[in-house]
């Protein structure tokens, strides 16, 4: 079976889980900003090269000191509690192989703790949204810290915790927490049908990876 590899991301260890920290690799860009409430976090676009909002294609601006870039062997973006990128693969092929052995075809998302995308994989087939949607779904998961499916059953019940929903999540089934000694790392999420059970199969190749 074969998927399709869209985005990747980690330069850690191929096996266990990244260095911890706090903040997102956002902090790594300042410049750069999301294009709107909706935004996935991660998604943040540079103030030129683009078009503005009248059509005109933003000139790149003389480079700050130092360059738009860090360079090479300057250590991690982000440090965020995170599974590594072997382990962020593994989970998001799990979930979308066992349910193409199924007949459904959609796409996996595993997110690092501040709901950054480390790896998402689509079906051969399948459109280019589930990855979104799985990401959002996981979003949640990693943030409210349990199901995304026990975070809709909650939310309707405790106004404090539906307050904290943000406009880039999806409230829905099919995510969970990636936990690590009692720590909460990341979450995987899947989109395209039989959602809670194609990602019940990604977090159990995740935790396999972490034994």
């Amino acid at each position: 079976m074969k998927t399709k590899l869209f985005v990747l991301g980690s330069a850690c260890a191929l096996i266990g889980i990244s260095s911890t920290w706090a903040g997102p690799a956002d902090e790594a860009h300042p410049r750069d900003k999301r294009a709107g409430p909706q935004s996935l976090p991660g998604d943040n676009l540079p103030p030129f090269g683009m078009l503005d909002t009248s059509g005109k294609l933003v000139p790149m601006p003389s480079p700050p000191p130092g360059g738009w870039h860090r360079g090479p062997s300057t250590g991690p973006e982000s440090k965020v509690p995170s599974p590594t990128l072997a382990v962020a693969i593994a989970g998001a092929r799990a979930a979308v192989e066992d349910c193409m052995t199924r007949g459904y075809l959609g796409a996996a998302t595993v997110v690092d703790s501040s709901g950054e995308s480390r790896a998402m994989l689509s079906a051969d087939g399948a459109d280019g949204s589930h990855v979104f949607v799985a990401q959002r779904k996981a979003v949640t998961a990693a943030t409210f810290k349990m199901s995304s499916a026990a975070a809709l059953e909650m939310v309707g019940k405790d106004k404090a915790m539906a307050a904290r929903i943000t406009p880039n999540m999806f409230v829905m089934w099919g995510a969970f927490p990636i936990v690590s000694k009692g720590v909460v790392i990341g979450a995987i999420g899947y989109s395209g049908g039989d959602d809670e059970a194609c990602a019940k199969v990604g977090l159990k190749a995740i935790e396999e990876k972490l034994k």
